[in-house]
């Protein structure tokens, strides 16, 4: 059974000894025999299951629910009580700010010693070293201090870039994705996301929307106990449940409203005058941003206009704007796509499109040296508070089948730094709410 397996948790518990005062340890070490000094706390309580090669399991929990305790028990920083716990593979962990990491030694000191603490060897440190400073993003000038010197940011990147390289089998994430900008979380997602076609990942995280967005399974605890091994969707709904309560929903029925007209949000003028307004920083372009692509057309300028076509800097949920793209050619194009995608933190895209159905039927080629601008106009959507990222994309061909030119993944940087309530990953303005008493 265990060649189909990465852990195989069977009956395991952590029980901590409560000492009331310092002395009562003691006590209870010499006059044990007597009397009893101590109370226990059961932190994980006779828990059992197992973890297929290749799966993205999510556990979730709240805070004292034993999700942290049971995730070092996994990766052996912890011995169980009772039960045993067998992992079959290199595991590579990121468990806490820091975790791993001397704050005494230099960046480079400790890149050292936690490659080998997760099983490399001298030689395939120094192979990778370069690559894990480049990938971690943080300044030359810092990897020659001591850790204690960096910021909590530049501590994430750094720990994260040594797991990404070690050739693990199993990957152990445990809220540390929390803490770093944007563009590094947007590339730590797409390491993750490329890691899990073959390898497994335990993720644990009180955001319901990465569990729903990575996972192909949950695993719910409720004080030290499993409460339930099911779907993330299954999973995630119970969770809220315990947090919020059960809520019963009336069943609404939706009429379709054939009116294409543009309309405001009547609430939007009280909102923009209170500190629900969604403000929305806008990033220049990162011409430097990562992609990939076959090259030939070039990507030269990205921005966000207003309805008099000047761009903006900052804008605010459910104004009407324009995604503007200018690009250069140095190849001939007859059928050329351009599209956009806005992903939140998580790497999830909430909104994109393209100009494919647009100009299907229509001529519209490019020859070498020619520069063309698109612009995607609309409504811009209210958000959640936190970091977005647009993409860019430019092909050529059809919608089925085209080649890549050029791909940039971050182009721009969203901030939202204030929303007025959003209930799902975007917000879109309502025509009309009524609330209407009926005759029986």
């Amino acid at each position: 059974m265990s060649c189909d397996y990465s852990v195989e948790i069977n009956d395991i518990s952590k029980v901590y000894d409560v000492y009331e005062k310092p002395i009562d340890r003691l006590k209870q070490m010499f006059l044990g025999r007597f009397g009893t000094f101590k109370t226990e706390f059961t932190a994980v309580d006779n828990i059992s299951f197992n973890i297929k090669k290749g799966d993205v399991v999510g556990i979730l929990g709240r805070n004292g629910s034993g999700k942290s305790t049971l995730l070092q028990m996994i990766c052996s920083t912890l011995s169980p009580s009772a039960g045993k716990c067998k992992v079959h593979g290199r595991v590579a962990a990121l468990l806490e700010l820091g975790s791993g990491f001397n704050p005494d030694f230099t960046g480079k000191e400790n890149v050292y010693l936690n490659a080998t603490l997760l099983g490399l060897s001298r030689k395939e440190v120094d192979d990778k070293y370069e690559s894990i400073i480049e990938f971690s993003g943080v300044p030359p000038e810092f990897i020659s201090q001591p850790i204690r010197n960096y910021s909590s940011g530049m501590v994430v990147r750094l720990a994260f870039s040594v797991i990404a390289h070690v050739d693990a089998d199993i990957l152990v994430v445990d809220e540390a994705l929390s803490v770093g900008d944007a563009y590094f979380v947007q590339k730590c997602m797409r390491f993750l996301r490329s890691f899990m076609e073959n390898g497994t990942i335990i993720f644990v995280s009180h955001d319901t929307s990465a569990i729903l967005s990575l996972c192909n399974r949950a695993i719910l605890l409720d004080s030290g106990s499993l409460v339930l091994d099911d779907s993330p969707k299954k999973v995630v709904e119970t969770y809220l449940a315990q947090l919020y309560g059960n809520v019963n929903e009336d069943t609404v029925k939706k009429h379709k409203v054939n009116d294409d007209t543009d309309y405001i949000d009547q609430r939007m003028k009280f909102i923009n005058n209170s500190n629900l307004r969604n403000d929305i920083d806008i990033s220049i372009f990162n011409e430097e941003s990562s992609g990939f692509g076959v090259g030939g057309v070039e990507v030269t300028k990205v921005k966000i206009l207003d309805d008099n076509n000047q761009p903006l800097s900052w804008l605010v949920g459910g104004e009407f704007v324009s995604i503007c793209v200018e690009c250069e050619t140095s190849i001939a194009l007859d059928s050329p796509i351009i599209g956009f995608q806005l992903k939140d933190k998580l790497g999830q895209t909430i909104l994109a499109d393209n100009s494919y159905i647009e100009f299907m039927n229509k001529s519209l080629c490019f020859s070498p040296g020619d520069r063309f601008e698109t612009k995607f106009a609309f409504r811009f959507p209210t958000l959640p508070v936190g970091e977005y990222s647009l993409g860019i994309a430019v092909a050529n061909g059809s919608q089925e089948n085209h080649i890549q030119h050029q791909w940039i993944h971050d182009a721009l940087i969203l901030t939202i730094s204030s929303s007025s309530t959003v209930h799902g990953l975007i917000g879109i303005p309502m025509k009309n709410i009524t609330i209407e008493r009926l005759t029986s």
